[in-house]
């Protein structure tokens, strides 16, 4: 006979900052596995083994929580990109560098749609504005850019290369970003899961061979 296992203990013995981050990683868990519909404070402070009245000191509503995760996860984007950014060949030319940062950047943001689905829908909720880094909600990789900032280092440097016109360069990361995050959605979440998903790595690089050609 088996018997159902005792509820979590609260604490309250967390330092300052620890309980924050113990919620946060708590939201991130649940964002991972059902997305930004899981993240929920009450479930987050019993995940953190911790009485709800005590997360209120830390985000005062569901919606304080669910931004922090939100940010967290536009970080865990960040860092996937910047890994693909890292395997790049060294002593590239300017040119070659320039273009393979762009292929490197949308690599790294497919790939991570992919991997991590429930993230990935939190990082891009459905919001009326763009989360802004600050110290409360880091959203930046280890770099220091966020994934919208990556992208538009990497069309900054196909500039510079002179691989990308500069009267071309306004707006082109609003338009790259449109056409693969429109490709990670509609696999993600729309008819193109059991079509696409299968194929994602050669598809998302065709993907990638048009936006670069379309740029220039």
């Amino acid at each position: 006979m088996t018997t159902a296992p005792p509820p979590l203990a609260a604490r309250s013995t967390y330092r300052h900052g620890d309980l924050r981050r113990a919620l946060l990683e708590a939201g991130m868990a649940l964002a991972r596995s059902g997305g930004p519909d899981a993240v929920v404070l009450r479930e987050a402070t019993r995940r953190a083994g911790v009485a709800p009245n005590a997360a209120y000191r830390h985000f005062a509503s569901r919606q304080a929580l669910l931004q922090a995760v939100r940010a967290a996860a536009l970080a865990a984007v960040a860092t996937a990109m910047e890994a693909e950014l890292a395997r790049l060949a060294p002593g590239l030319a300017p040119a070659d560098r320039a273009r393979a940062s762009l292929r490197a950047v949308g690599t790294g943001y497919l790939r991570f749609a992919q991997r991590e689905t429930g993230l990935f829908r939190t990082a891009f909720a459905a919001s009326d504005r763009m989360i802004q880094a600050t110290p409360e909600l880091p959203s930046a990789g280890p770099g220091g850019l966020n994934p919208f900032e990556l992208l538009g280092s990497a069309l900054d440097q196909m500039v510079a290369a002179g691989v990308l016109a500069p009267e071309r360069r306004p707006g082109a990361e609003l338009l790259a970003w449109s056409a693969v995050h429109g490709l990670a959605v509609l696999v993600v979440d729309g008819p193109l899961a059991s079509v696409v998903g299968p194929q994602m790595e050669p598809v998302g690089q065709r993907l990638l061979d048009m936006v670069e050609k379309g740029l220039p």
